[in-house]
């Protein structure tokens, strides 16, 4: 019998579920464990989770893997996560939690963020010399909502002093979990990103700038060195090891945040080549040779798991959580739909419910127009006034309508993305590959491919972007593959093309979304301006 090949144990921390997988270099993806995870949701726009549940939950999908794949458990030389971005843990000097890890969900850091950054002139309440030069040295600045790390840290500074005075120092989630796994504090060259505190000019030389570091209001030495992605932290500590049930001579490779693990599990490692991830958020991303930010669409090239690369990323709020709303707020309590999907094992079968109906309305969905801002915009326009809509709605209509007008809105709003993403690249996006548990429905996928005009390759285990991104990060820092090779291990299960005789519907349909959009965001900003 062949020798099993060297595995990577591959962690996906998401904010639902801790899932973990086995991984070859080649990319095969053996065994598949998670848990759920919980959230608490706090009055003020607060939103947090619990550390220790985390490791509970990876303890016990090391445990399942171990029962149902022994072999290649007892072949992991190597561990490497990616994880949820934009979360804070404050964590003691001997490492330990002093806080509930703030979610990037979390926006009770907004107001300590206005006043530490406030000037005159001002942007959303922020000195614009300050923004430009966040602009100039990181590429982006911080969001003026609070759901990142840069306004986390201000917000345990300004409510909880006594918490800061302890703290040695400020995790994001991949960095706590490297914490657990080696004893090592540090950050990762895209897990410090979003602390809006460092000079990316020099790809293969993310460091902090003094100049970010004094004005941003949190200690210089709260802040934890930075390594690559693909850095080996060292072996597992011996309670790590015991937890997982693997050696002490396992070796933990850094990782990365889920952006940037997923443009690697895409296959999407050459320049320029785009992918879409579709989950209850979505991006296009794609990796880039120079760092470059369009200020009006929304769009960066920020520091990636390639060391000579930045990776280009173009954020939807809202794509796959259109549907979930959809199942969960608008069917009866009877409905078949209802029951379908509840958990991530089980993702596939919300899509083959709606790819039941889908077919049956005809491209443009007898005239029902859909805007998918259940939760605002980031990109190509930054507007957290914005809200969804159906349009056009008549006595005829019916519910199989409404179900295809929001896989429409979730791609009109896409396409719309997608020029800006042209114009940033400097070359038109013909073929994307396509991923995330959105790609699991065939309908979906063929919309994609008709409303962008672009040819859809869609991952073979598009639930498995992440784990496989983190695989093949793992063993890149373990010296047993490059990034150049990946493209052609990638599986691609179908090749969606579009469909001719749709093209004119959703030319003419795009341009009343955009004119939509245009009449509108005036009308969502009288109508959710702060009371």
């Amino acid at each position: 019998m062949a020798a099993t090949a060297p595995q990577v144990f591959a962690i996906d921390l998401g904010t639902s579920a801790l899932k973990a997988a086995l991984v070859a270099a080649d990319g095969t993806v053996t065994g598949w464990a998670e848990r759920s995870l919980p959230l608490r949701v706090l009055p003020g726009g607060g939103a947090e989770q619990d550390p220790a549940t985390w490791w509970a939950a990876l303890g016990a999908v090391a445990a399942d893997l171990g029962r149902a794949h022994p072999d290649q458990m007892r072949a992991v030389a190597t561990v490497c996560a990616s994880t949820q971005g934009e979360g804070t843990i404050a964590v003691d000097a001997a490492g330990e939690p002093l806080t509930p890890c703030i979610s990037w969900l979390d926006m009770r850091g907004a107001p300590h963020l206005r006043r530490q950054f406030r000037g005159f002139p001002a942007y959303q309440g922020m000195s614009v010399r300050r923004i430009a030069r966040w602009l100039r040295l990181t590429g982006g600045m911080p969001s003026p909502t609070g759901k990142d790390p840069a306004a986390h840290m201000l917000f345990v500074r300004d409510e909880l002093p006594q918490v800061y005075a302890r703290t040695a120092a400020f995790l994001n989630v991949l960095d706590w979990i490297n914490l657990r796994l080696t004893g090592r504090t540090v950050a990762t060259v895209d897990s410090i990103l979003t602390s809006w505190v460092t000079d990316n000019r020099r790809p293969g030389d993310i460091r902090y700038s003094p100049a970010l570091v004094a004005d941003c209001g949190i200690d210089a030495d709260k802040l934890p060195p930075i390594v690559a992605c693909t850095e080996v932290l060292g072996p597992l500590t011996p309670a790590a090891a015991a937890h997982l049930g693997l050696p002490e001579s396992v070796q933990v490779v850094a990782g990365a945040i889920d952006t940037t693990a997923a443009a690697i599990g895409a296959g999407t490692t050459g320049d320029r080549q785009a992918h879409l991830y579709l989950g209850t958020s979505s991006w296009i991303a794609a990796h880039v040779p120079g760092k470059k930010t369009d200020v009006l669409a929304g769009i960066a090239s920020v520091p990636c798991a390639i060391g000579d690369r930045y990776l280009m990323t173009a954020l939807q709020a809202t794509a796959g959580a259109n549907l979930t709303w959809l199942r969960d707020k608008i069917v009866e309590y009877d409905d078949p739909l209802l029951g379908a999907g509840h958990v991530s094992r089980d993702e596939g079968s919300i899509f083959d419910a709606f790819d039941m109906i889908i077919p049956t309305v005809p491209a443009g969905a007898n005239g029902v127009l859909y805007t998918p801002w259940l939760y605002g915009e980031r990109a190509p326009v930054d507007d957290a006034n914005l809200r969804a809509g159906f349009f056009n709605i008549s006595l005829d209509t019916n519910r199989s309508d409404l179900l295809r007008a929001v896989f429409e809105g979730v791609a009109l709003n896409t396409r719309w993305l997608a020029s800006a993403v042209d114009r940033f690249l400097g070359t038109p996006v013909t073929s994307l590959a396509i991923t995330g548990g959105g790609a699991l429905s065939d309908s979906w996928c063929q919309i994609f491919a008709d409303v962008l005009g672009v040819q859809i390759r869609r991952d073979a285990q598009p639930l498995a972007v992440n784990a496989r991104g983190a695989g093949w990060i793992g063993a890149v820092g373990a010296g047993r593959l490059d990034f150049a090779g990946i493209p052609e291990l990638m599986r691609t299960d179908r090749v969606f093309t579009p469909t001719p005789q749709h093209r004119a519907t959703y030319d003419e349909i795009f341009a009343v979304y955009r004119d939509l959009h245009q009449r509108l965001a005036p009308v969502y900003r009288r109508l959710n301006r702060p009371r």
